[in-house]
């Protein structure tokens, strides 16, 4: 996984292990302890499993942890992700969509991407994209609609056996 920032600057990238292609997209899992590196910040370990998954359709990334893990579901709103040469490049647009375990959906770094904007010259239809993307995100999370659901749970179910 390599997510950039607008106009190329790297953001997260860390391995993913490749676990197949459905109707939904192509999931990949990350094991806990793999680094997790921020731009030129020094690697985290990942603390858990989880499962994520680049949309057949769509322009976000999602990802799924384990029922000890506060959240659910973090989606990443991006660009329309592609895979080159076994590489995922998205570049992220700053919102987020989120699923607490006790149901509750929210959006994050709303002031984030408002900056942003105007920072760094999101044009007007990726603006557009990135919200109109937000907003499908949130109902489909609300609604509890697959594969934010139990497609997704057992995903992660196989994958951490």
């Amino acid at each position: 996984m390599r997510f950039t920032k607008w106009g190329g600057r790297l953001h997260w990238f860390y391995p993913l292990e490749p676990l197949g292609e459905d109707r939904h997209g192509r999931w990949f899992g990350a094991r806990a302890g793999i680094p997790v590196q921020r731009g030129e910040e020094p690697p985290v370990i990942q603390p858990h499993d989880v499962v994520t998954l680049i949309p057949a359709a769509g322009c976000w990334i999602a990802s799924f942890n384990p029922d000890h893990v506060e959240l659910s579901a973090y989606i990443d709103v991006t660009t329309r992700p592609e895979i080159v040469d076994g590489v995922i490049h998205a570049v992220d647009l700053d919102l987020d969509v989120i699923r607490r375990r006790d149901g509750s959906v929210a959006v994050l770094d709303e002031d984030e991407f408002a900056d942003h904007q105007a920072r760094y010259g999101y044009p007007a239809p990726v603006v557009a994209q990135a919200r109109a993307t937000t907003d499908d995100l949130v109902a489909l999370l609300t609604r509890a609609v697959q594969p934010f659901e139990t497609e997704a749970r057992r995903r992660l179910a196989a994958f951490t056996r």
